[in-house]
């Protein structure tokens, strides 16, 4: 992939010299005499808990990184920028105006309007607060872990977290949100399977229109972000996971429907050819 060249985004935030610890620590002994004390005055112990969870004292460890400075940050504030390029576009071309989202790094452990999360959970973008979120050591899991190398199929990652930035925009998260509420998990499920192949298709059109104005592709590339794809669908993750599969557990989609969602964005560029959610087959 062509990127050094690219424009950096102004979008990125780094957190990885800060701590996303609870901000009223209590040991294991000193939480269980709380919770004691909280339920002898009327208190409800799960509300205390709560509080306790969304308190925040963030210790700063180092320095704000310069991304010229580390090629890691480097890229994905390339990236960043060239989706806020393409996006911004599209939106335009519609009548609407693209609210720039901003892309978090963060080392372990990381607070967000969504909740507290482990690096282990993998790149997220959270919609409370239109921030994507990235451990940058993911990307060493993508090639190792999963097999899929190469700078395109890191592209992928965070073109795909974007395109749930697309969807917040275009109320789509929320009314996959307010319909799941009325449904069962599985149904619940299969709705978050939609949600989250659009986001892949998402992530082609912006692959598409990249290469089209400022040629970033080279040969190989897009079977990159197809073998990053194909490496966590469902499917084959429960596979290796446990041995079988559990497709009513589905909140991805299979490989090949990952594969089949990108490669649609890719080949039409069109944000509309991206509507899983009036596809009767996905």
């Amino acid at each position: 992939m062509r990127w050094q060249g690219g424009r950096r985004s102004d979008n990125v935030e780094d957190r990885r010299g800060v701590r996303a610890g609870p901000g009223v620590a209590i040991g294991g002994g000193g939480l269980l005499v709380a919770l004691l004390i909280a339920t002898l005055l009327g208190a409800d112990p799960m509300q205390l808990l709560s509080v306790l969870s969304e308190g925040q004292a963030p210790e700063t460890t180092q320095a704000p990184i310069d991304p010229r400075q580390d090629p890691d940050t480097d890229f994905v504030s390339v990236v960043l920028a060239d989706t806020e390029d393409v996006w911004r576009k599209l939106f335009a071309d519609s009548g609407q105006r693209y609210a720039d989202p901003t892309l978090v790094l963060f080392r372990d452990d990381v607070r967000s309007a969504c909740g507290f999360a482990a690096a282990a959970v993998g790149p997220f973008y959270c919609p409370g607060d239109a921030k994507v979120y990235l451990d940058l050591t993911f990307f060493q899991d993508l090639a190792r872990r999963f097999g899929a190398p190469g700078d395109f199929a890191r592209a992928y990652v965070v073109a795909h977290e974007i395109g749930h930035h697309v969807q917040n925009l275009s109320g789509i998260s929320d009314e996959v949100r307010r319909r799941q509420q009325s449904l069962s998990r599985d149904e619940g499920n299969a709705l978050s399977v939609r949600l989250e192949l659009q986001a892949d298709c998402y992530a082609g059109v912006w692959a598409h229109h990249a290469d089209v104005e400022r040629q970033v592709l080279e040969p190989g590339d897009v079977e990159e972000a197809l073998g990053a794809a194909t490496a966590i669908g469902d499917d084959r993750l429960q596979r290796q996971a446990q041995g079988y599969v559990v497709p009513e557990s589905f909140t991805h989609g299979t490989s090949v429907q990952r594969v089949r969602w990108f490669r649609r964005g890719f080949d039409t560029g069109r944000p509309g050819a991206c509507d899983t959610f009036a596809a009767r087959e996905l």
